[in-house]
Order: C-alpha cells, then sequence, then structure tokens
C-alpha cells in the first residue's frame, strides 16, 4: 500500500490517569495527566505514517490553540493534513478519557468541529490518488460520498463506525465497503441490524475482542488470533493501532493470518504508552513480535 486516505475524526484529547474509575458519588485520585492528539481518524493515520504508509487525512478542527496543535502533531507524524478543515468561530472537538491503574478506558467528550465536512468538501483528487480508503464516524452522507468516489475509482475501502454503530444506520455505505473493522461488542449489535447479514456475508469483516485478541470472518475461510500478553497502561487508541498495523499488511500482501499477528501486535504496542496515539514503527514492531517469538 503506497498511500491511504483516512477521514474521521480529530480530537483533542486529556488523557487523566486514576487511581480508579470512580462510582456515582465517589471520587478518585489524579496519578498524572496528558495531552495530545486523538480521534480515531487521527489516531489510524499517524499509525500508519509510522508504519512507513503515506496518509492523507480528512477531518476538520476548530480555529483554536487545541485544533492548531492537533494539526501540527499530525503533520509532525507525517500525516498529510491538506484535507483537513481549520472551521472559524468554532472548538476543537475535547475528550476526557479517564484511566485507571488497570489501563480501562471512560470517555467524556463534546463534538465541537467535528464532522463539519460535508460532501461537497471532500477534494475527490484525494480520494482517487489513493490506494486504499479508510473511513472512521463521520457524516452518514459524508462516508456514503467518499466511499462512492472510491468505488467509482477503483479504490479499496475499509470502515469502522466504531461507538456510534448503535446510533446511525450504516447501510447507505456498507455495499461499497471491501474490509469492516468492528468490536465484539459492536459485531453483536450489527448482527441485529438490516446491515447485519449483508455486512457478514458479503466481505471481510475483523472483528476485535480486547485480551482475547480478533477474527477475521471472510467469506470463505475464519482466522483467529489469540494476541499478545503485555503490561497494560492505557487501552485507548489501541483499536486503531491495530487497523494501522492490519491494513498495511493485508493491503499489501492479502495474508490475513499476518495481518491479524501485525495488528494485535500493534494493539499491544499501544497499551504500553499513555494516550491515544502510539509511536508505532517497523523496529518497535518487530522487537515485539521477535520478543513474543522467543
Amino acid at each position: 500500500m503506497d498511500r491511504c486516505l483516512v477521514a474521521g475524526h480529530v480530537n483533542w484529547d486529556v488523557t487523566l490517569r486514576v487511581d480508579s474509575l470512580p462510582p456515582v458519588d465517589g471520587e478518585a485520585t489524579i496519578r498524572d495527566r496528558h495531552c495530545g492528539c486523538g480521534g480515531s481518524a487521527a489516531n489510524v493515520a499517524v499509525g500508519l505514517a509510522g508504519l512507513g504508509v503515506d496518509v492523507d487525512l480528512i477531518g476538520s478542527v476548530g480555529d483554536d490553540e487545541c485544533g492548531r496543535d492537533a494539526v501540527a502533531t499530525l503533520e509532525g507524524a507525517g500525516v498529510d493534513c491538506t484535507g483537513i478543515r481549520r472551521i472559524p468561530d468554532a472548538t476543537t472537538a475535547r475528550k476526557y478519557l479517564v484511566v485507571d491503574e488497570s489501563g480501562a478506558v471512560s470517555v467524556l467528550g463534546d463534538d465541537g468541529a467535528n464532522e463539519a465536512v460535508g460532501p461537497s468538501d471532500v477534494d475527490p483528487a484525494l480520494v482517487r490518488q489513493a490506494d486504499h480508503v479508510h473511513l472512521t464516524g463521520n457524516r452518514p452522507e459524508t462516508t456514503e460520498a467518499i466511499a462512492s468516489l472510491a468505488a467509482e475509482a477503483g479504490v479499496s475501502v475499509s470502515y469502522d463506525p466504531g461507538r456510534q454503530l448503535t446510533e446511525r444506520s450504516i447501510e447507505a455505505p456498507i455495499d461499497l465497503v471491501d474490509v469492516l473493522f468492528l468490536s465484539s461488542r459492536e459485531a453483536d449489535a450489527i448482527r441485529a441490524t438490516a446491515a447485519g447479514e449483508r455486512a457478514f456475508g458479503e466481505r471481510t469483516v475483523v472483528v476485535t475482542d480486547g485480551d482475547d485478541g480478533a477474527v477475521v470472518h471472510a467469506p470463505n475461510a475464519t482466522s483467529h488470533h489469540a494476541g499478545f500478553d503485555v503490561d497494560t497502561t492505557d487501552t485507548s487508541g489501541a483499536g486503531d493501532a491495530f487497523v494501522a498495523g492490519f491494513l498495511t499488511n493485508w493491503l499489501q500482501a492479502g495474508d490475513v493470518e499476518r495481518a491479524l499477528r501485525v495488528g494485535n501486535a500493534c494493539g499491544a504496542l499501544a497499551t504500553r504508552t499513555v494516550g491515544a496515539q502510539s509511536s508505532l514503527s517497523p523496529q518497535r514492531l518487530d522487537s515485539l513480535l521477535a520478543d513474543c517469538e522467543m
């Protein structure tokens, strides 16, 4: 895969590491505070860039300090941000990630300037020059428009609808998607919808399940990889790191088992650091794989 286009959310994350997630009327002690760029599309883009892929990103931020810092972080990671809209007088979406000592995450946030990209804002040239398009949370009509442009250009498409799966219909773009990424909870939810039968019957569906690894359901085969046992610091962004690792390998060689293994390794690397964006690199990936094979 020479060039990938990623479209979706760009956030500014505030990660609060606490001694425990507090119950109702309870209180927790903040052990550490970390700020940085986040959002599923931004996380996948940074992961792909770290693994050596040329990446364009479509998204939107506010014309504020958080937006400027987010774009600077992305550009510093090697992501082309030509497709990011800066929205005047708007605030960048901010997420507060509360992480306990086991790495479990709860998220609070606002939408801010996210999803300000409409179908007419998408530059068709960005889509047509890509070797692959990866879609995350966005306006349904924007997701469908980008997927349609990709299909017309013969560009493969993957889609990770994320937590919004239960709030929005994904029926419109589903027939244009080659690879669908879901968590085990999302997979259970989509099976109960009209899109469920079409999703699982006609394309590759990758289902991640935390400590239990991941499964790929293809029309003619199913593959599973159990994942890697590592000390966990923060699980935020691990799913996005998995997507970056999986796509980098699957699109180059079509080897599902290798792609699962690398995806799980990238997800494991992401849990070792604080924040939603991990520093993926071929060197760190090779080191983890070598250690796990010893």
